[in-house]
């Protein structure tokens, strides 16, 4: 077999590699390997190297550590306030009584910012409901959710219910600005369903007896 040279070897291994059995190191991998190969070259460094290269190796490696579990407690503390609220929930982190969400509402009408006084008022239906049992507290409810299951309880307010859950899904998710006409119908539903009793169970009806 005749040898072949150093150039001609280089060339038919460049050919080789470029066959599609062949895949290219994807850019990702190529990233962590390269890191990987820098942290222990600095590893490298701070134990066999002289003292001035070694102390600036450490401190360059406690950077390193430092800023990952940085950025490890922060996709954690993100995750926990997602988890906490969900996206198309009623509530926020904070819980707040029916009271208390009434005031907030109040504030903000009289402020003129009418989408998020109707958000206030219909976390306030919703608190009020739960607090008197008439919904279950489930926590990342929606409003349809709510408007559903207290149109079970008071079937008189269903309609009424829908519509406000469909107002405050207007200016929380579409973009809505808000009015005072809309505001000042969440708050009369408001105040009716607090005087409202929910429709008792029906009796079970007893078979007749022969």
């Amino acid at each position: 077999m005749t040898p072949i040279d150093r150039g001609e070897a280089a060339r038919r291994a460049a050919e080789e590699l470029l066959k599609p059995g062949y895949e290219r190191e994807a850019l990702l991998d190529q990233a962590w390997r390269r890191f990987q190969q820098f942290v222990g070259d600095l590893m490298d460094a701070a134990t066999g190297s002289g003292t001035t290269g070694g102390v600036i190796s450490a401190i360059v490696i406690t950077l390193i550590i430092s800023g990952v579990v940085a950025l490890v407690v922060w996709r954690l503390r993100k995750t926990s306030r997602r988890n906490a609220a969900a996206p198309d929930g009623l509530f926020g982190e904070r819980t707040m009584t029916a009271a208390e969400h009434r005031q907030a509402a109040e504030r903000l009408a009289a402020m003129g910012s009418w989408a998020e006084a109707i958000q206030e008022r219909l976390r306030a239906i919703a608190r009020d409901l739960e607090e008197r049992a008439l919904v279950d507290g489930m926590p990342g409810r929606t409003a349809d959710e709510l408007a559903a299951e207290a149109g079970l309880a008071l079937p008189g307010f269903a309609d009424e219910l829908t519509a406000a859950a469909r107002s405050f899904d207007d200016v929380t998710y579409g973009a809505e600005p808000g009015t005072r006409e809309a505001y000042d119908a969440m708050s009369g539903l408001d105040e009716r369903l607090r005087q409202a009793r929910p429709v008792p169970l029906a009796a079970p009806t007893l078979g007749s007896t022969s």
